[in-house]
């Protein structure tokens, strides 16, 4: 299993960024739906109309966000940490994802930047 890190910086307040993550409307407005999410310890959560699900498993709201991830066949999740910090005006958003599976690391870090991420960051700011 790998892991990766990623660090973006979006234009946008820690309390908009946050919703991006956690509020199904958002995530609807720039492209990671249809969504079911929530910012609650224990939600089950679908992105991408079930392609993508898991599990909260820790909530500070607007600080950090650790998920349990599971897509395709996975045998096991794989955990995703999300840190939220003010930056300047902006927001500064740090992505950890541990239990990447070998075969889908190169495919899993392009997906971060070209399906999540960056549709997140033109969308909040546009």
């Amino acid at each position: 299993m790998k892991k990766l890190k990623q660090t973006y910086v979006i234009d946008a307040p820690v309390v908009d960024v946050w919703k991006a993550f956690v509020d199904s409307k958002e995530i609807n407005s720039w492209g990671g739906g249809p969504a079911k999410i929530s910012d609650e310890n224990g939600f089950e959560f679908e992105l991408w109309g079930g392609d993508i699900w898991g599990k909260n498993i820790e909530v500070i709201p607007q600080k950090r966000l650790v998920q349990e991830w599971f897509g395709g066949k996975w045998d096991k999740p794989s955990v995703v940490t999300f840190t939220f910090s003010k930056k300047g005006s902006g927001t500064k958003v740090d992505l950890s994802q541990i239990d990447v599976p070998d075969n889908e690391l190169d495919e899993i870090e392009k997906g971060w930047v070209d399906y999540y991420m960056n549709p997140m960051k033109e969308y909040l700011e546009g």
